[in-house]
C-alpha cells in the first residue's frame, strides 16, 4: 500500500472530546521516540556527544514563572498517552494567540497517516507539584489552573507526515506540530489572554555554534520520573546530524525521559526575551541527551496556516 500524501496529511480538524478526568491524565503512559545506540548518525557533521545534564525540578506554583508550560494528553490505537507543550503567539492574532507547540510524533502517526484523538493541553499542569495526583483532585484547579483546552485542529510538518515513525528517529528533523485550541467548557476566550503571555516562535535563529545556551522544559515521565512534576535541562547546543541529506537539529546533555516530548526549547534574546527554538523529538534510551529540529520554512508555514483557518 502506498504512504499517504505527505501534504494532505499534514492539518486535520477535530471534534470535542469527552472530558479527560485527572485521573486519566495522570494514568497516560509517557509518549517518546527513543533511538538505540546503534542508530547511525552523519559523524562528519555530528559533534560528539554531550555530558549529562541532570534535569531540575520547577519551583511551584508553576503559574508564577512557566505558565506556558504544560501536558498534551492524546487517545492513541495503544491508549492514552501524555507528552509535553508551550503556548505559542500566533503571528496573525497578536496578543490573542491560541496556539501550542509540541512534538509531531504527539499529535500524528508520521507515514502510516493516523491522526490521534481526543488531543487537549493542559497549561501549568500539576500547578502546586503534587507528588501524586488521584480522582480526589478530579477538577481541581490546583491540576488545571488556567483550564483544560482541546485541540481542534494541528498541523504537523509535511517533512513528519513523510518520514516519521514511532521509533529510531525517523523524522526527526521535522518532528514538530502546533495545535489550535478551545477551552473546555469556557468562555470564547483565547489562551494567551488566559495565561496572560505567550512565546515567540523563532523561524530565524542563528546557527547551532552560535547560540551559548538554551534551556529545556518537561514533564518526563518514565523511571525515575513520574510524570507530574515540570523539569528543565540547560545546555549548550551541540549539532546532531541523522542524514546527510536533512536538516541538523540541536542536541544538549539532559537526563529527561519520556513524556518530555514536544517540550519547549528556549532561547533567550540579548533583551532578555525568550523564543521557542525546538522542541524535545528523540533521546537514546538511557537519557543521555535530547535533541529537536530546527524550524524554518516549514514551520513558518504551519504557524501561518492555522492562525489563517476561520473559526468554525
Amino acid at each position: 500500500m502506498a504512504a499517504p500524501d505527505a501534504a494532505a496529511q499534514a492539518a486535520g480538524s477535530f471534534r470535542e472530546p469527552g472530558a479527560w478526568t485527572s485521573t486519566e491524565m495522570a494514568d497516560a503512559a509517557p509518549y517518546d521516540m527513543a533511538m538505540s545506540d546503534d542508530t547511525e548518525v552523519d559523524s562528519r557533521v555530528s559533534d560528539p556527544e554531550p555530558a549529562p545534564v541532570a534535569a531540575q525540578p520547577q519551583e511551584p506554583p508553576y503559574v508564577d514563572k512557566a505558565a506556558v508550560l504544560g501536558k498534551v494528553f492524546f487517545d492513541t490505537p495503544d491508549g492514552p498517552r501524555a507528552c509535553s507543550g508551550t503556548a505559542v503567539t500566533d503571528p496573525r492574532h497578536p496578543g490573542a494567540s491560541s496556539l501550542v507547540w509540541t512534538a509531531g510524533h504527539c499529535v500524528h502517526s508520521g507515514r502510516t497517516g493516523t491522526w490521534y484523538r481526543n488531543i487537549v493541553f493542559v497549561p501549568s499542569y500539576n500547578n502546586e507539584a503534587l507528588s501524586r495526583v488521584s480522582s480526589a483532585d478530579r477538577g481541581s484547579r490546583r491540576i488545571s489552573p488556567l483550564g483544560v483546552w482541546w485541540a481542534d485542529r494541528a498541523s504537523v510538518s509535511p517533512g513528519w507526515a513523510r518520514e516519521g515513525e514511532a521509533s529510531g528517529g525517523a523524522g526527526a528533523p521535522f518532528d514538530y506540530a502546533v495545535l489550535h485550541v478551545r477551552l473546555v467548557g469556557g468562555p470564547d476566550t483565547s489562551l494567551e489572554q488566559t495565561i496572560g503571555y505567550a512565546i515567540p516562535v523563532a523561524l530565524d535563529a542563528p546557527a547551532i555554534p552560535s547560540i551559548p545556551t538554551l534551556k529545556v522544559w518537561g514533564y518526563p515521565a518514565e523511571a525515575p520520573f513520574g510524570g507530574n512534576l515540570l523539569f528543565s535541562c540547560q545546555d549548550r547546543p551541540t549539532r546532531l546530524s541523522l542524514a546527510s541529506d536533512e536538516p541538523t537539529l540541536y542536541r544538549i546533555g539532559c537526563t529527561m525521559t519520556g513524556g518530555a516530548s514536544g517540550g519547549g526549547w528556549f532561547r533567550a534574546e540579548a533583551d532578555g526575551t525568550l523564543e521557542l527554538i525546538s522542541d524535545t523529538s528523540v533521546g537514546p534510551t538511557d537519557a543521555r541527551w535530547l535533541a529537536g529540529p530546527r524550524l524554518g520554512a516549514e514551520a513558518r508555514k504551519m504557524l501561518d496556516e492555522i492562525g489563517a483557518v476561520a473559526p468554525s
